[in-house]
């Protein structure tokens, strides 16, 4: 097992990085950029390096100084979190060249991943559904182009294949507006990510978003740990997630699942990895693939039991899965709320520091949390400001306890998205369970709509 770990992220999964190996009695080292010199990570690590001034791109993107921080505090391994550099084949490369572990999948794992194409084209041999569309990448040929979509059927939707985060995506409705928008989308795909591939999908009308989490060792063990539902998003980003998924026959589950660690076995992957779903009538499509831990991983360990990031640190100091895929049982149920420093209507971000701080406490409530009173939250980065989780024996008082919960939690001094999730634990359809992705998105224009 490792003795020392660099956490090359920062905010709340810092923090969960480093109680997990706390737990695991491994020394941490923080790395911050000089707006997080304040941070409860930074104070609580064993180490910390400042790698650069506020801007990501010349701090926790900046792979030198991550680089150099790993090598003057003798680390051994890097864990990336979420975001960032997480995903990055060509950090992990840079990582494991240096001589130090990367806390995820190889580095040719992440670029198969990575590019959606090959992605999709990976999990169709692998035995997994994926939505209907152009067989690869989109050529240049008009006319291929027109007769794909007809094959496929309006609507359908342009992706980047270099994509992510809901960026570099185009809905098409009609044949008049195809081209054009193949067009913009490969430009935008250039400019965003450096990659103007593009490919087509069939645009689902109104599915779920419903994700696998899997866990995978170099021994060729994988497993699945039950599904999540992610669909209450807006823009593409998710606000809400449980598990399990409402009202999904616990059959399909399995079947579905079973497939995802089939595929982890067929493409050696190692580590955490999450298989992403659009849901509708009773099919899965396949989208993408995660390969690095969830922002939504708490919901999965409060209902399995099992702690994912101790399960990474374990699988990439080469150890196998401490579990079998027969001692994963699903118990209770879970909700998590992001809890973002922005305007709960407009959605503008609200940076600043908090004047007062209170989380909420009681049976099945946990909080990830790097803030705490006087906190400045920084302009610089995404608005979340930490996650509140509830757990109980039924959906039912899984939804009571996260309304006891937002009741009780307070932060002042910022803006915070606590009256949306206030609203959305009430909401009629969000109670029943199974609202599509875009339920959301309608709920709020319906709001705005309105005449005050």
């Amino acid at each position: 097992m490792f003795e020392k770990i660099l956490i090359a992220n920062r905010g709340e999964i810092a923090l969960r990085i480093q109680r997990a190996c706390r737990e695991m009695g491994i020394k941490t080292v923080a790395v911050h950029s000089e707006a997080d010199a304040d941070a409860k990570y930074v104070k609580l690590a064993d180490e910390s390096v400042c790698i650069g001034p506020a801007q990501s791109t010349l701090s926790y993107l900046h792979v030198p100084s991550i680089i150099s921080a790993a090598e003057v505090t003798d680390a051994e391994a890097i864990h990336p979190g979420y975001g960032f550099l997480s995903e990055n084949a060509d950090f992990a490369e840079r990582v494991e060249q240096s001589g130090f572990v990367f806390i995820g999948p190889r580095p040719e794992t992440i670029r198969l991943m990575g590019d959606k194409v090959s992605a999709k084209d990976a999990m169709k041999a692998s035995g997994v559904p994926c939505v209907p569309g152009s067989e690869g990448a989109l050529s240049d040929d008009s006319d291929e182009i027109i007769r794909t979509a007809q094959d496929v059927g309006y609507p359908v939707i342009i992706k980047a294949a270099g994509g992510g985060g809901g960026r570099g995506m185009r809905v098409v409705h009609t044949e008049a507006a195809l081209l054009n928008a193949v067009s913009m989308t490969k430009n935008e795909a250039q400019t965003a990510f450096g990659n103007p591939v593009v490919y087509m999908e069939k645009f689902l009308e109104n599915p779920r978003h419903i994700e696998i989490q899997v866990l995978a060792d170099e021994h060729g063990n994988a497993a699945f740990l039950g599904e999540r539902d992610c669909s209450m998003q807006r823009r593409h980003q998710k606000i809400i997630e449980e598990a399990p998924a409402p009202g999904l026959d616990p059959k399909l589950r399995d079947k579905i699942g079973e497939r995802c660690a089939e595929a982890c076995r067929k493409i050696g992957y190692r580590g955490a990895g999450t298989f992403e779903f659009l849901y509708e009538n009773g099919e899965f499509f396949f989208i993408e693939m995660n390969t690095r831990v969830q922002v939504e991983h708490p919901v999965t360990e409060m209902i399995t039991g099992i702690d994912i990031v101790q399960e990474q640190i374990r699988i990439a100091a080469g150890l196998k899965l401490s579990f079998k895929q027969k001692d994963v049982q699903l118990k209770g149920h879970s909700i998590e709320c992001r809890i973002n420093a922005e305007d709960p209507y407009t959605f503008v971000p609200s940076p600043g520091r908090i004047t007062v701080y209170h989380v909420p406490g009681g049976p099945g409530i946990r909080v990830d949390s790097h803030v705490y009173q006087n906190y400045v939250v920084p302009q610089y980065y995404d608005s979340m400001v930490g996650k509140l989780i509830a757990y109980g024996a039924t959906r039912e008082q899984a939804i009571a306890r996260m309304k006891t919960a937002l009741s009780e939690m307070v932060i002042e001094g910022i803006k915070t998205n606590i009256p949306l999730h206030q609203d959305l634990m009430r909401d009629a359809a969000f109670v029943a369970g199974g609202t599509s992705i875009h339920y959301l998105e309608h709920k709020l224009a319906a709001a705005k709509a309105k005449p005050q």
